[in-house]
């Protein structure tokens, strides 16, 4: 009898237990795996536990939670996406720092202004950008707690820099915030413009002070020989016909730099263009005894261009040509097709430009043989004209040249395509 009491009251007891397990412990149990899954980022099969209703709403609050944290990390996302768009679009760079001056956030266009790689937040600013100028800029700007403007020259580049210090909630200052102008075309066209004044001034004081001086010659002795004044009026002559063409040459390449020559298109046959030139420097090319030589290739007999605007720039060149070029030489005008491009030169075989000299022949009033230039009346203006004819036809100019040798002018213009 008590064997069968024992019996019963164990079954009840291991129902009790079994039931107690399946109700309370297991559902505990895939609680913990459902907490560990989620904790790793993973995607549980199901949030469904079985088990007491307890165990049943802490699976349905860990489905929620998972949810919204998903949703939140996409907004985040969704955020920095917006941010580094912003940041990438920037045409300044953006540095960040903090209090004591170490890497925290850059953007492209400083990476690829100061050519580093990525870092890693909080390495010292010195290891990122070796420049002590720059690291004092910053120095100050979180010292003295207010903003600062300065100029630097930093790796080759003229940067305006303007850092602003940032605070933390507690008003503490927490680091900086560096904006980099690259100020170096600005600087460039300054000097450009500061060089351009200098040199009209001297090309300009020269003919007027030779002008002003025979003037007072003049008025100071009215009875003058007639042969003393008819030289003294043909030097005047000639210094007013070249203030007469500096002044043309200035306000060309004005409206050329200006935008507002409107090209008046139509097609060229180069071989009537080239020997109208010839035909028309003939006297000039005689009295030096120089030959001209005309060469237009089958595949490029015509082209697409302004006429005037064209026939300026070979009047120009063979200026320079016949200027430059020793007597009895030779100078050639040929025309030949590469790829999409019309190539049109003037070669000579005179005095050549040095190698030093070459990059900058474009520029305007940049003589390579100053003395000689002025004494030969130019204005060191028609290689510049050149230019930027050449860039209002979606072309461009470049010269090749040697001492002693010669110099070719290259012009590659768009050729006419043939139907």
């Amino acid at each position: 009898m008590w064997s069968l009491i024992v019996l019963v009251t164990l079954v009840v007891i291991g129902a009790i237990f079994f039931a107690a397990r399946r109700k309370w412990i297991a559902p505990w149990r895939e609680i913990d795996q459902l907490v560990r899954q989620v904790g790793r980022g993973e995607q549980p099969r199901t949030f469904l536990v079985a088990g007491s209703k307890e165990a049943q709403r802490v699976g349905v609050a860990l489905e929620e939670i998972l949810t919204r944290q998903r949703e939140l990390d996409k907004q985040i996302a969704k955020r920095e996406s917006g941010t580094q768009a912003i940041f990438s679009a920037m045409q300044d760079g953006l540095l960040v720092v903090d209090s004591d001056r170490r890497f925290v956030l850059a953007n492209e266009t400083f990476r690829n202004l100061f050519s580093f790689p990525d870092v890693s937040k909080g390495t010292p600013l010195l290891e990122v950008v070796r420049d002590p100028a720059l690291d004092r800029a910053i120095a100050d700007t979180l010292q003295k707690a207010k903003p600062l403007r300065s100029e630097l020259l930093l790796n080759g580049f003229q940067v305006e820099l303007n850092a602003v210090p940032t605070k933390n909630e507690a008003g503490q200052i927490s680091g900086a915030v560096v904006l980099f102008h690259d100020i170096s075309d600005l600087k460039r066209a300054d000097q450009i413009r500061r060089d351009f004044v200098a040199n009209v001034s001297h090309e300009l004081r020269t003919p007027l002070s030779i002008l002003r001086g025979y003037i007072e010659t003049m008025l100071d002795d009215p009875k003058m020989p007639r042969g003393e004044t008819a030289r003294i009026l043909e030097v005047m002559e000639q210094h007013t016909k070249r203030l007469g063409l500096l002044a043309n040459d200035l306000l060309t390449l004005a409206q050329l730099e200006a935008g507002s020559s409107n090209l008046q298109w139509s097609e060229i046959d180069l071989l009537r263009f080239f020997s109208d030139l010839v035909r028309d420097w003939k006297k000039k090319l005689a009295a030096k005894g120089l030959k001209a030589v005309v060469d237009v290739a089958d595949d490029c007999s015509a082209i697409s261009a302004d006429e005037t605007q064209l026939r300026e720039v070979f009047d120009n060149l063979l200026d320079n040509a016949l200027k430059y070029s020793n007597k009895n030489g030779e100078i050639r005008l040929t025309a030949a097709r590469r790829g999409n491009d019309a190539i049109l030169e003037v070669s000579d075989d005179g005095i050549g430009i040095a190698q030093e000299d070459l990059p900058r022949i474009f520029e305007r009033f940049y003589r390579a043989d100053k003395a000689r230039s002025r004494e030969l009346g130019g204005t060191g203006l028609g290689l510049s004209i050149v230019k930027h004819i050449a860039q209002l036809h979606g072309g461009r100019v470049e010269a090749e040249s040697e001492l002693g040798k010669g110099t070719t002018i290259r012009l590659s213009l768009p050729a006419v395509t043939e139907s």
